[in-house]
């Protein structure tokens, strides 16, 4: 498991986002052409080291995050984003489908001022195209710091697909997401 803390392999970059449930973003982003390594955790709270039970009484203020190291020869941030906001609801404060709390907003947590400007370009975008009938919420923040979840988090879809959450809620996200962007899938997704 890569070290969430240690700088990012040479040619690399990260991308902290979070979309709702850190396990469908994970399912997600683990399929895409590009990703290095994808990491369930939390991040833009102000409590030291949180718990998954601390993050969920929603007073910590982190949200439920991915953080992805990618390669930008492969997959562009720019291209990133765009399937983020594609790939979740942007438009619902603090709510994914039925889990609700600020664990589950929407955000893209910047690492440089390339990404700020990148982030609010590409939810200009998105916002042009009017793929939402509601205004997108989605918070763009200074990255501050991340905290990996917990491993029994870790790879979750993957590892229990025939878990009630995952047939309901992941598989159809995951199935739709492989059919809109399937020309960026790697080879054995």
């Amino acid at each position: 498991m890569p070290d969430a803390s240690a700088p990012p392999p040479a040619g690399t970059e990260v991308a902290t986002i979070a979309s709702g449930c850190f396990w469908c973003t994970e399912a997600v982003f683990s399929d895409l052409r590009g990703v290095r390594s994808v990491i369930s955790g939390y991040t833009g709270g102000h409590v030291t080291n949180p718990s998954y039970e601390d993050v969920c009484t929603g007073t910590t203020g982190h949200a439920e995050a991915a953080q992805i190291v990618f390669d930008p020869k492969v997959l562009s941030y720019h291209d990133l984003l765009t399937i983020f906001f594609t790939t979740h609801d942007p438009t619902t404060l603090n709510r994914q489908g039925n889990d609700v709390g600020t664990q589950y907003r929407s955000a893209i947590f910047v690492h440089s001022p390339e990404q700020q400007r990148e982030a609010e370009a590409v939810k200009r975008e998105i916002e042009a195209e009017k793929l939402y009938r509601r205004p997108i919420v989605t918070e763009i923040a200074p990255f501050s710091v991340f905290y990996p979840a917990e491993e029994y988090h870790r790879n979750y879809f993957r590892l229990h697909p025939e878990r009630a959450y995952c047939q309901m809620v992941i598989a159809p996200k995951v199935a739709k997401f492989r059919k809109q962007y399937a020309a960026r899938l790697r080879a054995q997704a």
